[in-house]
């Protein structure tokens, strides 16, 4: 080999080897100085408010005690991701007022969708950040943190350049890509037909992310939507196709035949990918466990939500959480909390309580429902065929 291709070769690795996941003892817990995250409601923490208006109360009414941006009483399973490292709740990057990006920025809205959908918010419910909207965003975040910082403005407020490659890629998003296909009074199988175009989608997301320097990703499946109160009230279900739990199966069905194509996604991605840490994160079985063991684990109705108003599941598409009549000329809270969240499961009859979300945090923080089986801390650590053993 020529002196100068020697040169490049040793460049290039120890290049590389600066964009691993870590370079400290697999043993050792992750030093992930600020979290990006991409999703839906299950992770907005102000996005969509910042955008459309503010969530009303009662939500945030648990931890925050006013609204929050949060589709939820209290925090939410990003919220307590980033306590776990010791950081602040992450900003949404459409918030403009009080925001503080430092370790990090939120690009998930409510109503998100992987793939763009074709109608708008007001007719649906679908945001218009989609994930390559989000993706977007974060290209354009990345890009201006760097001018900004160099010209030393509002630079305390923005990460540091090294934490784009040290930092979380999370994503928490697809739920949105099921329903709509229903919304569209589309047959199981017919929504089965669109998942892997869907799942290319995000693959591509991924790929963008890394290729902007991001190593250390932690993707959730989606969850068990047959069991959102939702779901139950607005599509059609007989009683032939709920399980012993009164959970939707079709509905089920098609969230487990997305996320068995989306570990295979994963598994493509760590051959194409060979410096990311990706970590498959199971929160169905840890979501439909919740519901089917409810009574067993402290908690109590849960197919019914705690904030709502009517029918069986305590779900009004039309009077949702927080929702107001107008009475005589005076707006009247008709769709409240019930009370006691913290016993609860179902928060809206779409998102789950502050109370869920901890117990949820609680089993996934371990690693024994993640592929690979690491602890959150130690996710950015490759698994044994991975480069990271490579480079030692």
């Amino acid at each position: 080999m020529e002196p100068h291709s020697f040169k490049k070769v040793v460049i290039g690795l120890i290049f590389s080897m600066t964009l691993l996941p870590s370079s400290s003892s697999s043993s050792a817990p992750c030093n992930l100085p600020a979290i990006f995250n991409f999703g839906d409601s299950n992770s907005d923490t102000g996005g969509l408010s910042a955008a459309f208006g503010q969530t009303p109360a009662p939500n945030g009414e648990t931890y925050f005690h006013a609204p929050a941006g949060r589709y939820c009483d209290g925090r939410l399973l990003i919220d307590f991701i980033a306590e776990s490292f010791g950081l602040p709740y992450l900003s949404a990057y459409l918030d403009s007022v009080g925001s503080n990006f430092s370790h990090g920025a939120n690009f998930a809205t409510a109503g998100s969708t992987i793939r763009r959908q074709n109608t708008t918010i007001f007719q649906s419910g679908a945001s218009p950040i989609s994930l390559d909207v989000q993706l977007v965003q974060f290209s354009e975040f990345h890009t201006r943190s760097k001018i900004i910082s160099k010209q030393g403005v509002f630079h305390k407020l923005l990460p540091k350049e090294d934490y784009f490659s040290k930092a979380l890629y999370t994503f928490d998003i697809g739920q949105n890509d099921l329903t709509a296909g229903y919304k569209l009074n589309l047959t199981t199988e017919q929504v089965k037909a669109y998942v892997p175009d869907v799942l290319l989608q995000l693959s591509e997301a991924v790929k963008r992310v890394y290729d902007q320097g991001g190593r250390t990703f932690w993707i959730h499946n989606t969850g068990p939507v047959g069991c959102l109160p939702y779901v139950l009230d607005r599509f059609f279900t007989s009683a032939t196709q709920l399980d012993k739990y009164g959970c939707g199966s079709p509905f089920n069905e098609v969230a487990q035949y997305f996320n068995q194509r989306l570990k295979d996604v994963v598994i493509q991605l760590r051959k194409q990918l060979p410096l990311a840490a990706i970590t498959y994160v199971d929160v169905y079985s840890v979501k439909y466990t919740l519901v089917s063991q409810a009574k067993k684990l402290g908690f109590e109705l849960p197919l019914i939500a705690c904030c709502g108003h009517g029918g069986k599941y305590n779900f009004n598409n039309s009077l949702r959480c927080g929702g107001k009549i107008t009475t005589k000329g005076k707006e009247i809270l008709i769709a409240k909390s019930c009370g006691n969240p913290s016993v609860r499961v179902n928060w809206d009859g779409i998102h789950f309580t502050e109370a869920a979300n901890k117990w949820i945090f609680q089993q996934i923080t371990s690693g024994s429902f993640s592929d690979p089986p690491l602890p959150l801390k130690m996710a950015c650590h490759l698994s044994k065929d991975g480069a990271m053993n490579k480079f030692r």
